[in-house]
């Protein structure tokens, strides 16, 4: 079971928008050397939404590569196609990915059957753990936790990624399957709350930018030290909010720009983060003395 802090990995581009691949090298270098423990590729941090088929799979065996063993990878193979989703983890497979991440259908709004054919059908297929990944917000069709409860009892499902932000919603899922699969929180300001829940980790965007103190929070937390973990979480606090200013991941990855780790790009329908927020975020970023 992959436990602790699981960085949703930023995809670094340049200003065209041609994926870097020095900088994604230095970002996994980073995280390993920062004590991450594990890496999410190609999920919505790095957008997974506006790579096509070909660039997905290369960040991922990219990623799987350069990490070589040292963390575990689990790439993300979610679609709103069942078939798509079964081949992206098919290649995941086949990279030498750890396990795969699998977004909620989007778009079609499946009904909760459909969402138990999905997964039965990609476990079928492949044989690789595959982690749940539930949020509403951006899907437009919510996993309800009798669903969960049913789709946990498949042999290739080993984790859910509850990104509701509901701690009553998360302690539900926990109560049903948490002694079965691994619950992780998809919301940094409330993970440290979920893991002393009952909960397994943080797939979080916070350490794209500070991931030797998402670290510890998580190691905190689930070793039960919940003032500790609470007092770290409460400095923490300001860098959650400001990283959801806006869509994710303009807020991370514009924030990673300012820490020299990236050059600015990010691709259409996104866009730079709006001027508005950037003397926030900045001074966010100065307070934990990241801007070089």
């Amino acid at each position: 079971m992959i436990t602790g802090s699981i960085v949703a990995l930023a995809t670094p581009m340049h200003d065209n928008g041609d994926i870097d691949w020095e900088n994604l090298d230095r970002l996994v270098e980073f995280h390993v050397k920062e004590g991450t423990d594990a890496i999410v590729a190609v999920g919505t941090t790095g957008e997974s939404a506006t790579l096509n088929t070909q660039e997905h799979c290369a960040v991922m065996e990219r990623i799987i590569n350069t990490t070589a063993g040292r963390i575990p990878v689990i790439a993300g193979t979610g679609a709103n196609s069942t078939s798509e989703a079964i081949e992206l983890t098919q290649e995941a497979k086949r990279l030498g990915a750890d396990a795969c991440l699998l977004v909620t259908p989007y778009y079609n709004k499946p009904t909760q059957e459909g969402l138990y054919l999905h997964h039965e059908a990609i476990a079928k297929a492949v044989d690789l753990g595959q982690i749940l990944y539930n949020v509403p917000g951006r899907t437009a069709v919510d996993m309800l936790p009798d669903t969960i409860a049913r789709i946990a009892e498949i042999d290739q499902v080993v984790g859910i990624k509850e990104a509701t932000g509901d701690l009553v919603r998360a302690q539900q899922v926990i109560d049903l399957v948490g002694n079965k699969i691994a619950v992780y929180s998809g919301d940094d300001a409330v993970a440290s709350q979920l893991i002393l829940m009952g909960g397994h980790g943080n797939i979080s965007v916070t350490a794209n930018v500070l991931p030797k103190k998402m670290a510890e929070l998580c190691r905190l937390s689930l070793a039960g030290k919940a003032e500790e973990a609470t007092a770290l979480n409460n400095e923490l606090m300001a860098m959650h909010n400001i990283l959801f200013c806006e869509s994710n991941p303009i807020p991370v990855k514009w924030a990673l720009h300012q820490m020299g780790r990236m050059t600015a790009g990010i691709r259409l329908p996104l866009t730079p983060l709006a001027n508005q927020y950037r003397d926030d975020l900045t001074a966010v970023l100065n307070s934990f003395g990241l801007v070089k």
